[in-house]
């Protein structure tokens, strides 16, 4: 049963990171109308370093692309946590009317890290 609820769980968040950095390519999903000024801020930083947002994209596509196949949810956990770590950190300093859902997202990614934590023994031996 924990298996098959991991599976569910794994599709529906490598899916979501799939739409995510497939949205930074191709801006499919509106801006919401009320975002904070800091957050706007932020944002015209990112555009204005052209390789940031491409890069995040990129990581967030192949990392839900792997998070998804069950040989390398290993692998995806660990390429999408700096990410899931920068949407964490933005939330708790400057729109923390998102922080609810990043906290699930991120135990999530932690709960698929530590059920593969024998994988990555090697690296650190």
């Amino acid at each position: 049963m924990k298996k098959k609820i991991l599976l569910v769980i794994s599709i529906l968040f490598g899916l979501m990171f799939i739409n995510s950095g497939m949205n930074k390519f191709f801006n499919y999903m509106p801006m919401p109308k009320e975002m904070p000024e800091n957050m706007l801020k932020i944002m015209a930083a990112f555009m204005e370093i052209g390789w940031l947002l491409p890069l995040v994209a990129v990581a967030e596509i192949i990392g839900g692309i792997l998070f998804i196949t069950n040989k390398f949810r290993a692998l995806g956990a660990i390429v999408i946590f700096p990410v899931m770590t920068g949407i964490v950190l933005t939330h708790i300093f400057n729109v923390p009317s998102g922080l609810p859902l990043a906290l699930v997202l991120l135990a999530i990614n932690l709960w698929v890290i530590i059920e593969n934590r024998e994988k990555y023994l090697p690296m650190i031996k």
